[in-house]
């Protein structure tokens, strides 16, 4: 009776929160207006896209009868097999999902004759729709690439998975709560409803287990400037003696700096401390309709040269070590070709990290990217004066829609469950806002025009810019299995540097083959001093090393790192304390 009497508390508590939920909901919908909440068709102007896709296609005849064909042979398969599983005979399934697809990995897939029947059918139906779609002519490489995509959203958001009477696991726990994991799901669903912009914002951690400051981005430090663009931070130092050429880092504006600061055990940040490095670190700000007006040139001008500036004034050092991450290397990219122009060798050695200067090949996150879709997107954002980071998280999300949306609406809403702490998702999570004005520029420059790599094309604090005027040593550090910066593209890139340059390729993607402490011991890297024109000649002549590239780095680093001083402390040097790291401007989140 104790049971029965506390299942209907719990019941009824998630039953009215769901209620309440629901009416925030819909009070927080007749509130929002166009400006607010923009059409969606900025993600992906599907309808156009496509019309331009298909216009010119063409079908052989004889690959489409062929692909018929063995669809209705596979059915044929798929009928039989069915009346074995339903006999409780063994049967061997007539397609097997791929070995990293987890989705059907219960056994009611396998046992059960209604399950397995709509997997099976699934799995034939996507198999013929990729057939057709790769049997279609007259397409060129983008419209192809676009059409794959949404050939593949649509595949894999139809999946029986997705729905709860065609999905074991949330049926089974239906049973097993009597009912209270569809509760929890509506509630889940409500909550992340609420706090939602026109586009559903699932949730991929518990958020109230992280705070900035408390359990990541917890490096010891102080903020010792700040302008309207960003704040820098001074890392307080741990060895007795530390390097003479203090080190800059650039992160990305896209998402917040502290994915290099994750957690302790983590933290490159705290690992270059480490090594002697007195590390300065850009907090970029995150902006709102009244930065509308920031311009790219402002992020070289306000933001990475400033930044150089005030790092001489903290340490007195005219001379440092600089990395990019990501667009942050864009930046820094751009920022050395400007001080190429006016003869200023302030920076002794450069590191990118998964950076693209030359964009003919953006990866998938190309299929957003065509002339139609960036003037519907600049049409929007010219309204409301910035970017929405939460759209941006999303159509990087699309890219990986498996992992990163069905997963969770499948786990979260049909099962009831709450997300597990993990705080790389919690930093995927704390997106940020793009300025309109540079927003624009940066994805009409780079992205559509690819005018970055032309020589003299861009002109940057009024001086035209050329990257293959750049002789300072850098090295590029680019991941196997990265998404959004390809590793191919950047090593394009990487070779319109004149200097001494190094390539070096981690294993894994965008984050974790960079993130990769020597603890972890996780992925390895290659390398080849070479750089042949081409990166596969590149990748065919390297060597394999087991292990973090960060020690290589460190090894190749100290030839610029100068002798060794005493640590410094932030606020000794010509620029005081503002306050403690990791400072104000990377806790707002977006609400």
């Amino acid at each position: 009776m104790e049971s029965l009497r506390t299942f209907a508390k719990d019941y009824f508590r998630h039953a009215v929160a769901a209620a309440n939920l629901s009416r925030d909901v819909f009070t927080k919908g007749i509130k929002l207006d166009s400006l607010t909440n923009p059409d969606s068709s900025f993600i992906l102007d599907v309808g156009t896209s496509m019309t331009a896709a298909l216009r010119d296609v063409t079908v052989d005849p004889s690959k489409m009868i062929q692909d018929n064909t063995e669809l209705a042979l596979k059915y044929w398969q798929l009928a039989q097999s069915t009346a074995l599983i339903a006999l409780k005979q063994p049967a061997e399934p007539v397609i097997a999902a791929d070995s990293s697809d987890h989705r059907f990995d219960d056994e009611a897939w396998h046992n059960n004759p209604f399950y397995y029947a709509v997997g099976q059918a699934y799995l034939i139906n996507a198999g013929y729709l990729e057939k057709v779609t790769k049997h279609l002519g007259g397409l060129n490489e983008n419209n192809r690439r676009q059409l794959n995509f949404l050939v593949r959203q649509i595949v894999n958001a139809s999946a029986p998975t997705n729905f709860f009477i065609t999905n074991p696991e949330a049926v089974r726990k239906c049973r097993q709560t009597r009912g209270l994991s569809v509760v929890r799901g509506l509630e889940n669903f409500f909550r992340d409803l609420v706090r939602s912009r026109q586009l559903l914002n699932i949730s991929l951690t518990d958020q109230k287990a992280f705070e900035v400051g408390k359990n990541v981005a917890t490096t010891p430090g102080k903020v010792v400037f700040e302008n309207r663009l960003f704040q820098l931070i001074q890392y307080e130092p741990t060895t007795d003696t530390v390097h003479q050429t203090p080190l800059l880092i650039v992160p990305p504006f896209i998402n917040k700096y502290y994915i290099m600061d994750l957690t302790a055990k983590k933290s490159l940040v705290r690992w270059l401390v480490s090594q002697g490095h007195t590390v300065f670190m850009i907090s970029w700000v995150n902006p709102d309709a009244s930065h509308r007006d920031l311009t790219f040139d402002d992020y070289i001008q306000n933001g990475v040269l400033r930044a150089m500036e005030a790092v001489e004034q903290a340490t007195g050092e005219h001379k440092l070590n600089a990395i990019g991450y990501c667009v942050g290397g864009t930046l820094l990219a751009t920022a050395l070709a400007h001080l190429k122009k006016i003869s200023d060798d302030r920076v002794k050695s450069s590191t990118y990290f998964a950076t693209l200067l030359d964009f003919s090949d953006p990866g998938e996150i190309g299929v957003y990217l065509n002339e139609q879709m960036v003037r519907t997107l600049e049409n929007y954002i010219d309204k409301v004066g910035y970017y929405d980071g939460r759209f941006i998280a999303l159509s990087y999300s699309s890219l990986k829609e498996n992992n990163l949306v069905w997963s969770y609406f499948v786990n979260n809403y049909l099962k009831g469950e709450q997300p597990v702490p993990f705080d790389l998702l919690y930093w995927n999570s704390d997106s940020t806002n793009l300025p309109a004005t540079m927003y624009k520029y940066y994805l009409r420059e780079m992205y559509i025009n690819n005018n970055l790599r032309e020589p003299n094309a861009l002109t940057i604090a009024g001086t035209p810019i050329d990257l293959t005027s750049i002789d300072t040593p850098s090295m590029f550090v680019s991941a196997q299995q990265d998404h959004i910066a390809l590793w191919k593209a950047t090593y394009s890139g990487f070779r319109l540097f004149s200097g001494e340059k190094h390539f070096v390729l981690g294993q894994s993607g965008h984050i974790a083959g960079i993130i990769n402490p020597p603890e972890s011991g996780k992925y390895g890297y290659y390398l080849n001093d070479k750089d042949p024109e081409s990166p596969e000649d590149w990748f065919e002549q390297t060597d394999y090393h087991q292990g973090s590239w960060w020690p290589h780095w460190q090894s190749w680093v100290s030839r610029f790192q100068g002798e060794e001083v005493d640590p410094r402390l932030p606020g000794d040097g010509k620029l005081d304390v503002i306050e403690a790291a990791p400072g104000r401007y990377v806790k707002k989140r977006l609400v």
